[in-house]
Formats: C-alpha cells, structure tokens, sequence
C-alpha cells in the first residue's frame, strides 16, 4: 500500500479575491505561514519516499518547507484557467460558461484552458507512477485545491461534477492510500484551526 498526502499549497496573499491561477509569483500571505507551521507540526516523525509539488511559487514554498527534497511535478500544476486567469469571482458570475464549468465540470472545457478530466488524467497518472515505484512508501504531494479533489473524486469513484462535495482549504491535508486493488480516503480536509 502506498499512502499519498496530499497537502493544498499554503494560503496565498490574494485568496478568495481572484482566481489566480497560473499567475507567476504568488507568495504566501501570513494565515499561509501559520498552515505550514501546522503542517510542519503534523508531519514531525514521518519520512517520505517522494516529495513532489506543482510548479507555482506557491507550492513550491509549502513544499520546501515540509521536505526540502521536493520535486516539481508539472502534473501537480493548477488547473489551467485560461481567459478566466486574473479575473474576479464576482466578474464571472455572469458568464454562461462560469456557470456550466460550475455544473458540468467533466465536459465543460475553460475557454483557453482545460477541462477538469483533463486536469484529473495528469495527476491520476503521476499518482499511478508513484504507487508503481514506491509500493510500501508514504509520498507527499503539495498541489491545488481542483486537482486534489479531482484526485479523491476519481478513486471514490464519483464524477468530476461533483467536486463542490468536497472541501479542500488552503494548507489543508487529505491522505490516501492507493493498493493494486483499489483506494481508501483515510483523511479528508484535514486543517489547523486558525484564529
């Protein structure tokens, strides 16, 4: 059995105001300090056999935090937002296609960018490779909220448009372990109580 922690990258400055996307240079605000403090907590003892994180700042510097070993892995990276990249939640709430990517996020393609199955078939595949290198090991992911829950939805065996089901927050851990025969969520959502 291989069990994959799966760590959302710490709170950035610009949470909650915009969708950020792949936008370079994204560094982490003070309530993402106090995630990774917590988080540093929580992994004291554990050993990994991988660390891997996507490509953004943001990640990067979770993951370097938790286990200087960390290696970028672009299958990991945010999902891709395309036209949407920089724009406000509140801008998007009129557009059509904001409201079907919302409902029907396995066929729903963002204009300029991907679709969700898209985004789950690249980290579902690195998490495949990992388990088929390490068997019996701990591997820690640091990635992003749409691809970590597009991750449990696929080994739970639910459809991508039913990603509003689960919550991922920033700094949060989930924990899956992945066995030739199938998987178990042993942890969902897992967070510090900030102030």
């Amino acid at each position: 059995m291989t069990v994959f922690y799966l760590v959302r990258h710490a709170a950035h400055a610009r949470q909650g105001e915009s969708l950020v996307g792949r936008t370079p240079g994204i560094g982490l605000g003070e309530a993402g300090r106090q995630q990774i403090a917590w988080l540093q907590r929580r992994f004291e003892g554990l050993t990994f056999a991988a660390v891997c994180c996507g490509p953004l700042e943001r990640a990067v510097l979770t993951a370097e935090a938790l286990a200087p070993q960390a290696t970028i892995a672009p299958e990991l990276d945010e999902v891709d937002y395309g036209d949407w990249t920089g724009r406000t939640i509140a801008a998007l709430e009129g557009d059509p296609l904001w409201q079907a990517w919302n409902g029907f996020r396995a066929g729903t393609r963002i204009p300029g960018g991907e679709t969700m199955l898209e985004v789950q078939l690249r980290a579902v595949r690195l998490i495949d490779r990992l388990r088929e290198a390490h068997p019996e090991g701990r591997v820690l992911l640091v990635s992003h909220g749409d691809v970590i829950r597009a991750v449990l939805l696929h080994y739970l065996g639910l459809s991508a448009d039913l990603f509003g089901r689960i919550e991922v927050d920033p700094g949060s851990l989930c924990v899956l372990a992945v066995e030739p025969w199938g998987a178990r969520v042993l942890r969902l959502n897992e967070a510090a109580a900030l102030p």
